[in-house]
């Protein structure tokens, strides 16, 4: 599967009137729900539906290891990948208590964890290898393993779009994965590295430079600030990286809303907007990470988030997060009263 394949239709804009017209009515002063409203504009154009709904959500959580890990570029071993997978299962983690606040059904993929779980553990075997290589010495993933990972995380949309889904968001775990996160950043953005690269994990202030200086030897070494969204990706990214950027791309191309978590989730999403820029017609930027490099990836698209809470964890976190005012978006346009339907008087004309 290859990114330019994929088909994304464009919502239908005829609505657009008839949608702001039956959000004006309500009662409440045009524009009082603020981004509420923007919301709900946006859901029913993605819809195509003078009343969206949302279906049977899912938060899909991808893991996979990264050799970028050898250069110290994480405050954490990379054994923490594997045992957090262990949690997610046992339901001990935060996207599993906010997962199961907001009714969202969560499914977790092994991605590429250097690890072999049991065949019978409760998540999807979906291992392209154990972990990426270390992009500092050569590719992360060969062309063909990150079309594979592309074609995985549209099979796996596939099957939960057939099970009457149309609102999805993606969470990922891997040690080192903000170091990918940032060189793909940097390279499609060109913003400079002090931009996009952060903490990640918990790195002090020289861990941070160390780490900078690794995706600034690493892009010298590959010459990579020309290369294609492909190339970049095969080169830098991670393999749960990959399959987020088809799984977004699949959701979009069935018209499926699409929360979009974090740093990591919204680097995925960039590789994919590189090619399908009307892929934010079905975006909702949950929430803005504190990660050093998520502010500047949303202006770049130029989006606005739901939530800035100054979180930092991944895993889908703001997605769930921002699920209930979703909701109530969907809410308020379907079921709040009108001026006429209330009997209630409207502004007065000047």
């Amino acid at each position: 599967m290859r990114l330019s394949e994929f088909y994304i239709p464009l919502p239908d804009t005829n609505l657009r009137a008839a949608l702001q017209e039956k959000i004006d009515h309500k009662t409440k002063p045009p524009g009082a729900l603020g981004q509420l409203e923007t919301l709900a504009l946006m859901l029913g154009l993605a819809q195509g539906s003078l009343s969206p709904s949302l279906m049977n959500p899912h938060i899909v959580v991808f893991a996979g290891d990264h050799g970028i890990t050898n250069e110290g570029v994480s405050a954490y071993p990379q054994a923490v990948t594997a045992q957090m997978v262990l949690n997610f299962c046992a339901g001990g983690a935060a996207i599993n208590v906010f997962a199961r606040q907001s009714g969202i059904t969560l499914r977790v993929v092994d991605a590429g964890v250097a690890h072999d779980f049991p065949a019978d553990l409760a998540i999807t075997h979906a291992k392209i290898g154990y972990g990426t290589g270390n992009f500092l010495r050569t590719n992360a993933m060969t062309e063909t393993d990150c079309e594979e990972a592309l074609k995985r995380g549209t099979a796996i949309v596939g099957e939960i779009a057939a099970q009457d889904c149309n609102i999805i968001g993606f969470g990922e775990m891997g040690i080192g994965n903000t170091t990918s996160a940032a060189a793909l950043m940097h390279i499609i953005t060109q913003k400079p590295l002090e931009y996009c690269v952060g903490a990640g994990t918990g790195l002090d202030g020289a861990q941070i430079r160390h780490k900078r200086l690794i995706i600034a030897e690493a892009i010298a070494k590959h010459n990579a600030l020309a290369f294609s969204p492909l190339q970049t990706l095969t080169t830098f990214g991670g393999y749960e990286i990959a399959m987020i950027c088809g799984a977004m791309l699949q959701a979009a191309s069935q018209k499926m809303i699409i929360l979009v978590d974090g740093f990591i989730a919204t680097s995925a999403l960039l590789v994919a907007y590189t090619l399908h820029p009307e892929i934010l017609h079905y975006c909702i930027f949950s929430h803005e990470s504190n990660e050093n490099g998520h502010a500047t990836m949303h202006r770049y698209l130029g989006v606005e988030p739901l939530l800035r809470l100054g979180m930092r964890l991944g895993e889908g976190t703001g997605a769930a997060l921002a699920y209930p005012l979703v909701q109530a978006a969907v809410g308020f346009l379907n079921d709040m009263a009108t001026f006429d339907s209330a009997n209630v008087s409207e502004k007065i004309s000047s």
